[in-house]
């Protein structure tokens, strides 16, 4: 079995940073991996591989890892007063400990009731709410075009991943997807959508995307370009 991960702090270029070591049954070789949502990097070990190798890889690769560091999107915490895109239009988070209502949008706004201290852990279980909103009757609508059902819909905190699709049916989605614009949504519903008819990247595959969203390429470039930088949020 995979040993749990651990931290260990490096010199790198006169910067002490901590990376996080760990093993997976999945590595071939070792890899360095840039986490966006914990703003650091993960050193990524095959089972059998040397601690010491890869911190020797890790540090060989030292310019290039604190560059990408560095342009790291700076963390932007579920607070009154910050900045969140919602469908890919910013908004302003703000708190009236006064209201009864919960959670909603208004002319540019996320207003959270309710006393301070529980402002993140409602905004973002609204937010996960609001993502289901929008992916469950695109899910629903596509699986149709294709003669299919899906056998549940899931909505996760993935730390990689925009989606997946089980080989039973199930699908699951990011949460953070609801932070995008709605076509890159939509693009990646149907690309889930469409591993339920086809379970690869083939030519075929490509074109059930495409008959299922005319955002196919557009949202692929969107997400390539802009997707680390939702991981930034909460």
């Amino acid at each position: 079995m995979p040993r749990e991960s651990r931290t260990v702090s490096l010199s790198l270029d006169g910067h002490e940073i901590d990376v996080a070591v760990r093993r997976s049954a999945r590595a071939r070789r070792i890899a360095i991996r840039i986490d966006p949502a914990k703003g650091g990097a993960e050193l990524v070990l095959p089972l059998r591989g040397s601690e010491s190798e890869g911190l020797d890889f890790l540090r060989s690769r030292g310019s290039w890892l604190l560059s990408r560091l560095e342009a790291m999107p700076p963390h932007v915490p579920f607070c009154e007063g910050e900045m969140l895109p919602l469908r890919g239009i910013p908004h302003h988070i703000a708190h009236d400990p006064t209201a009864r209502r919960g959670v909603w949008a208004e002319e540019g706004r996320i207003v959270v009731s309710g006393r301070a201290e529980y402002l993140p852990r409602r905004l973002h279980d609204w937010l996960r709410r609001e993502a289901r909103t929008d992916i469950a009757p695109r899910v629903y609508a596509k699986a149709a075009l294709l003669g299919k059902r899906p056998a549940g819909i899931t909505i996760r905190d993935q730390k990689s991943r925009w989606g997946s699709c089980s080989s039973t049916g199930s699908l699951s989605f990011n949460w953070r997807l609801i932070l995008a614009p709605e076509d890159v949504l939509d693009y990646v519903v149907a690309h889930e959508v469409g591993h339920m008819a086809v379970h690869n990247h083939s030519p075929a595959f490509w074109r059930t995307v495409d008959r299922l969203t005319s955002h196919a390429r557009t949202g692929r470039d969107w997400l390539r370009k802009n997707g680390d930088r939702l991981f930034r949020y909460g």
